[in-house]
């Protein structure tokens, strides 16, 4: 008992050394910071000007976090990462929702309503998934002096992804079936830009089941890969507009084999109605929960494949 007593004084005030560094080192690693804050407050400044429906006190709740990655002037690409809540006897991993707007920086609306259901990811039908949420994709375009389609580059983010064949595609598709509008230039290359650079990247360490990307004015959805598609959220009906060279849906959806739900909301200025905004909330977790699951690891499975056969180069 002696042996027992006297080894217990000396392990235990090493256990309690051991937890009290580790703490520490987890608090210095991951601080909160005046300075942090004071930076997403700026951050917010600038955006919820443009933004309609969506205050600094608002914004200041999504606990956005920069990804590392900036704009091309500079401007954080801003997201949140959100855990699925751990439910007892749930053997399955969560599906992985890769949540976008303002992939096009003058569709304001598609900005607002993603800061909208940032609010609502901890209602229990959100909790279901993991969530990785950007509400701002091109921050340049939409903090421009007019807010415009295209990046600082002049770069159409949606035509920038590495579709195969897109060195002949793009280029001949902006010129021939848009007469060269600048508001769609693809680039110069595949991932030229560091916005689309940056989902690429992301959708090669989160893995999603599904993608949600966040459009306006043409008020439908659009649907691209495999799954059900969904005939409504809310007032919006489903009208396959079909795919272009560089778009995310066809990378995503057609090549890489992850759905892409495209949510065209019919007024790039104005916001829906609060009740039109939680109906496609809730409509699109619905369709997800009911129709996604079943496909998710045969998406995962498929994109290895394809990612491992044909790596694709930056």
């Amino acid at each position: 008992m002696s042996i027992v007593n006297t080894v217990s004084r000396i392990v235990f005030p090493l256990l309690v050394l051991l937890g009290s560094t580790v703490s520490a080192h987890v608090a210095a690693t991951n601080p909160v910071t005046p300075d942090k804050s004071a930076k997403l407050d700026d951050w917010c400044r600038r955006l919820v000007v443009r933004l309609p429906g969506i205050t600094n006190p608002m914004c200041r709740r999504s606990e956005l976090a920069p990804t590392g990655v900036n704009s091309l002037q500079g401007f954080p690409l801003l997201a949140r990462q959100i855990p699925a809540l751990k439910s007892e006897g749930h053997t399955h991993p969560p599906l992985r929702v890769l949540l976008m707007g303002g992939i096009h920086g003058d569709e304001l609306t598609s900005v607002s309503i993603v800061f909208r259901w940032l609010e609502w990811m901890s209602t229990p039908a959100a909790q279901h998934f993991e969530w990785s949420v950007v509400p701002v994709v091109n921050p340049d375009g939409l903090l421009a002096t007019k807010a415009k389609r295209v990046n600082a580059n002049g770069v159409d983010l949606n035509r920038n992804f590495p579709t195969p064949g897109w060195q002949q595609d793009a280029p001949r598709y902006w010129a021939a079936r848009t007469k060269s509008d600048p508001r769609r230039f693809p680039g110069h290359a595949p991932l030229s830009e560091p916005e689309s650079r940056w989902v690429y990247d992301e959708m090669a360490r989160f893995r999603p089941d599904v993608i949600i990307s966040v459009h306006a004015p043409f008020g439908v959805l659009d649907f691209d890969g495999p799954a059900q598609p969904p005939r409504r959220f809310g007032r919006l009906l489903l009208n396959r507009v079909g795919v272009y060279p560089g778009s995310l849906g066809n990378y995503s959806g057609v090549h890489k084999n992850v759905p892409v739900i495209t949510i065209e909301l019919p007024n790039a200025q104005k916001m829906p109605s609060e009740a039109e905004v939680k109906r496609i909330w809730l409509d699109m977790l619905g369709w997800i929960r009911d129709n996604v699951e079943p496909q998710a690891e045969t998406a995962r499975v498929h994109s290895v494949s394809l990612s491992s056969s044909a790596p694709l180069k930056k």
